[in-house]
């Protein structure tokens, strides 16, 4: 394709996501980072076998999902995940199949599954993109093959969605962001910077000679995580990058799958 002039911006904090209703997004690719667990579970899900993952906001529509009709019809295929406050849901007597560990998706339990996951903020950010042209979930597992896809098919207008923590900012998706950023305008001079896009990146540029030890150290997330001895592998392994060639993308119907 030939050069087209690229818009790429940044949104740094959830609590921007309230804004995003209210802009024009018809045309606009956003890409989803939720690093500090969801797309990165998302995408290991999605590597392992599974059919497609349904973001929800809220456990009680996770739980709808599953006692719905078309639920309680293919049962077998479908399993509750996600997490509040880090740790796997557990509500009114029923346990969710699966937390928001990416280490629990092993491929003998979600192959050829439709998983429903709802996350403190990773499913919110998500579902605030719903009016976009397109939605991608990634993560580092993820970030070339992601970035690959939007260069290949040229796009005008992208975002970069930082999930964050609670309203603030997480370093990890800032990082995240920042990383897609260098890889965009990698010897591309038609793409025009936003000033939040400039922050992600010129934060990533001074962290990425020591990123893992930069985000175990003043990643919020990661101490969250470390601390919780069921959980602390988690950051390690989130923080791989490049170990899925994978783009999730959401469809239509809501579901992530794998394009």
């Amino acid at each position: 394709m030939s050069p087209t002039s690229k818009q790429l911006d940044v949104l740094l904090t959830p609590a921007e996501f309230a804004a995003l209703g209210k802009r024009d997004l018809r045309e606009t690719v956003c890409v989803v980072f939720d690093v500090l667990r969801a797309t990165s579970t998302f995408a290991t899900a999605l590597q392992n076998g599974a059919k497609e993952i349904i973001p929800v906001g809220e456990i009680s529509e996770a739980l709808a999902f599953k006692n719905s009709e078309f639920g309680i019809q293919n049962s077998e295929f479908i399993l509750l995940g996600g997490e509040r406050n880090g740790v796997r849901i557990s509500v009114n007597g029923i346990d969710f199949d699966l937390g928001n560990s990416p280490r629990e998706y092993l491929p003998e339990k979600v192959r050829g599954k439709t998983i429903v996951s709802t996350t403190t903020n990773g499913t919110r950010a998500l579902r605030a993109c719903a009016n976009a042209k397109i939605i991608l979930a990634a993560s580092f597992l993820n970030l070339t093959a992601t970035a690959e896809f939007l260069r290949q098919n040229n796009f005008a207008d992208i975002l970069l969605v930082c999930a964050g923590t609670r309203e603030n900012a997480a370093l990890e998706d800032t990082l995240a962001a920042g990383a897609m950023c260098e890889l965009l305008a990698d010897g591309n001079i038609h793409t025009t910077f936003s000033t939040s896009a400039e922050i992600a990146l010129q934060t990533y540029t001074q962290s990425k000679s020591d990123l893992v030890a930069t985000i175990i150290r003043d990643s919020e997330n990661a101490r969250r995580l470390l601390a919780i001895p069921e959980l602390r592998d988690d950051v390690a392994f989130c923080l791989q990058r490049d170990l899925y060639p994978l783009i999730a993308k959401m469809e239509a119907g809501g579901g992530i799958r794998r394009n």
